[in-house]
């Protein structure tokens, strides 16, 4: 990584954790960042499953393992984010009711991701699909997020306060989710040096550090514009089939996370 993609990554990095830990340290946005992280997560679960699926065929058992963990992992991140909005008396919208054009004649923000269109620029849906993804391609992108989102959790925790329950749970929560993505990139890097030599490993990640701040930038100037606005992404209410996440303790029982 060159000086200045590393001089770009650090202001990038400054920008973003500004405004994501403002965000979810307020109460009026903080229901926004939750359903979209609910969103991410819990809609990672089939892609990682298939992925699974597809390298026990391939006969790779080390690797279906650990996907298999980390669509478990996925799936509890995406509880805690619903618990969290719970609390809130909120829930994630139904993303397939969401038209795909304003009144205005507009795309709708809230079904696209400047950032990933960004981020896997170059490359069609086709391959970016479980069944067709390239190993390397998919170990390196998604290392760099999971290495960057266990950063992200872990500032965006310490910036919520102390002073209520549910800010209390949310941190412990999000500290649980830090501390998964960290082995998550672990485990992406361990894969790609079992099939590439190192100085292949090094330029992978290179390459995808540099479209991380290249999207990231992007993202931040986005939010910029609209003085850090986010698409509404939850709505009142509590869905009844909502289950406590298994690792969540209430507040009152001491002892509760980049792609």
């Amino acid at each position: 990584m060159n000086l200045l993609t590393q001089f770009l990554h650090l202001v990038g990095s400054g920008a973003s954790a500004y405004i994501t830990a403002h965000n979810m340290r307020d109460l009026k946005t903080r229901p926004d960042m939750l359903a979209g992280f609910q969103l991410a997560e819990s809609g990672s679960v089939p892609f990682l499953e298939a992925l699974k699926e597809r390298a026990i065929a391939e006969g790779d058992t080390w690797l279906a393992d650990k996907l298999a963990r980390h669509a478990q992992d996925e799936q509890r991140h995406g509880q805690i984010f619903a618990h969290a909005l719970k609390q809130l008396d909120k829930q994630v919208i139904d993303i397939k009711a969401i038209p795909k054009e304003t009144p205005d004649g507009k795309p709708d923000e809230r079904r696209r991701s400047p950032f990933f269109e960004a981020y896997f620029q170059g490359y069609d849906s086709a391959e970016l699909s479980p069944q067709k993804i390239d190993w390397t391609m998919f170990f390196a992108s998604t290392h760099i997020l999971e290495l960057d989102a266990c950063k992200d959790f872990a500032r965006m925790a310490n910036a919520l306060p102390d002073s209520d329950a549910a800010s209390v749970n949310l941190k412990k929560g999000m500290m649980s989710i830090a501390k998964d993505e960290e082995g998550h990139a672990a485990y992406l890097l361990e894969a790609m040096n079992r099939r590439l030599p190192y100085a292949q490993v090094t330029a992978l990640v290179d390459e995808w550090r540099t479209r991380k701040v290249d999207a990231m930038m992007a993202m931040v100037g986005g939010l910029l514009q609209t003085g850090g606005k986010l698409p509404s992404m939850a709505q009142d209410g509590v869905p009844v089939e909502l289950s406590e996440p298994e690792n969540l303790q209430p507040v009152s029982q001491p002892d509760l996370v980049a792609a």
